[in-house]
């Protein structure tokens, strides 16, 4: 084989490996968020939203920047992550910047306890946890992929500014970087 067609071949594997590594979920930059309906299970008690309330969380945050997720898993990347979310929300209260994170999955009792013990676990007081009705997939509307982790839609004033979707274990503190940049960039 030649060098020429040795490296063609290589860059065709890497192309494929790349291109299988990212995932397209949920709305896209320029999209418009829809509403849709979750129950609040715990985080944010400065909210006004009683844990336990059924209510459209989209709707709440109305037209101010807000960084969104969908995860499917609480793990110690999606810990990390929210972290530095918080602490952008922290920064960022006079623009009134405000986070939430729908746990998607087969079971909402199982998705539920978790989303409370993961709050406890990590302390965290700036961003809410929720369960969408349709709590296997998110809302129908979203198109929230099956092989994606964790998906995060920064938004503000309802129109999609940043997204980024991750699969199992492709959350890295490189991607969790850009994540917070994104959410920075809400604000400016």
């Amino acid at each position: 084989m030649s060098f020429a067609r040795f490296l063609a071949v290589a860059l065709l594997f890497a192309t494929g490996i790349v291109a299988r590594a990212e995932v397209t979920s949920g709305p896209q930059v320029g999209d418009r968020v829809g509403a849709f309906t979750v129950t609040k299970i715990a985080g944010n008690p400065g909210d006004g939203v009683e844990d336990g309330k059924h209510l459209c969380y989209r709707c709440k945050t109305g037209g101010k920047p807000v960084v969104m997720v969908f995860a499917r898993s609480a793990d110690e990347k999606l810990a990390k992550l929210l972290k530095e979310v918080e602490e952008e929300v922290a920064e960022h209260e006079d623009e009134k910047m405000m986070s939430f994170v729908n746990m998607i999955g087969p079971d909402a009792e199982s998705l539920k306890k978790a989303a409370a013990d993961f709050v406890t676990k990590h302390d965290l007081k700036r961003i809410a946890f929720v369960v969408p009705d349709d709590v296997e997939h998110g809302p129908p509307d979203f198109k929230i992929a099956p092989d994606a982790d964790v998906t995060v839609i920064c938004y503000r004033e309802g129109k999609v500014r940043a997204n980024h979707a991750f699969p199992k274990d492709g959350l890295t503190d490189e991607k969790i970087s850009a994540v917070v940049e994104a959410s920075c960039d809400l604000v400016e």
